[in-house]
């Protein structure tokens, strides 16, 4: 600890000069979203606000790139890791007013659900599986995808500091890689679609096409479970403030779980990894049960995760991160 502390409040010798790569990450993603928004302007309400939205987030961006050179320490740099982040709970509901122009595909996806499990999961996992605890269970893996993020980046910090940027770029660049995916594939998951389409059609296997649904009524169905329990009400709030018809498949919440445990094993975060697991595991399901995703979308996720990952892994084993300025 002392070291740590050592390391948040000494000035460092040779600052950094430039951008940190995950928000040359971030730039990037934003520039593509503001090129998608001009050329497809007149498509998009409040295009307008979305533009300055991503100009005030590249301020942001600069400003701390500027309090770090002012005072160059762990501390401030760590500032600018934790503003990108953050901003990820800015970038998210941003996908449904990008998309939403485009016809809503989650027609296709439920018959393709149907056709390969001869059921709906999401509509039948729950009600199989009805009890308070189990629900609990469901919901706690399902809630702990934030603070499973926090505790693999600050393992990476306390212990293998020398890769904590690199940690943090696979992680951004995995969310900026499944939100451009988003953006060209409409599809809103089961507790959007079932509501819209009506539940006794869901059970009688018709999936209608709803179009743009979306673009006037966005209605979304509480999640199944135990609706005393605590972790029932956490993911319900995290729900209404800030769930979208948008971005289920592939599911980036077992995705980026996927892109985690892959760093805290390869990272040799071994207590890490084993103290996530059972977290990791109660999420892939929980994603079903809540009916936030489709089961297609929860294997999905472990697929797209496990290439985010190696992907990045050797899209940086030849960069030089943490090399310093003159």
């Amino acid at each position: 600890m002392r070291n740590f502390l050592r390391y948040l409040f000494s000035l460092e010798k040779k600052p950094r000069r430039g951008l940190l790569a995950y928000e040359w990450a971030m730039l990037a993603y934003l520039l593509f979203t503001l090129v998608f928004i001009a050329v497809t302007y007149t498509k998009i309400p409040h295009a307008n606000l979305m533009m300055v939205g991503r100009f005030k987030v590249a301020a942001v961006t600069i400003a701390m790139w500027g309090v770090y050179r002012m005072l160059p320490c762990g501390l401030t740099m760590l500032a600018r890791a934790v503003v990108q982040m953050s901003l990820l709970s800015w970038w998210y509901p941003d996908l449904f007013e990008l998309n939403r122009h485009l016809p809503n595909l989650d027609h296709l996806f439920a018959s393709w659900e149907q056709a390969v499990f001869h059921c709906q999961p999401a509509l039948l996992f729950s009600q199989v599986f009805s009890h308070g605890i189990f629900s609990e269970l469901m919901c706690l893996g399902y809630y702990s995808y934030y603070p499973m993020m926090l505790v693999v980046a600050m393992g990476v910090l306390f212990y293998k500091r020398e890769h904590f940027e690199r940690i943090i770029f696979i992680i951004l660049a995995s969310f900026f890689i499944h939100y451009v995916i988003f953006i060209f594939l409409p599809v809103s998951g089961p507790q959007f679609y079932y509501e819209a389409v009506g539940m006794d059609k869901i059970a009688q296997g018709v999936f209608p096409n709803i179009y743009d649904h979306f673009n006037f009524q966005q209605v979304r169905m509480e999640c199944p479970g135990f609706k005393d329990g605590i972790f029932y009400a956490l993911v319900e709030q995290a729900h209404q403030a800030g769930e979208r018809p948008v971005a289920a498949f592939p599911s980036s919440h077992v995705s980026i779980t996927v892109v985690l445990m892959f760093i805290a094993w390869r990272m040799d975060l071994h207590k890490v990894f084993w103290t996530l697991l059972p977290f990791a595991v109660l999420l892939f399901f929980s994603t079903v049960y809540i009916r936030a995703h489709y089961a297609i979308d929860a294997f999905a996720g472990l697929v797209s995760g496990a290439l985010c990952y190696f992907l990045l892994e050797w899209a940086t084993c030849h960069y030089q991160f943490g090399k310093k300025g003159k």
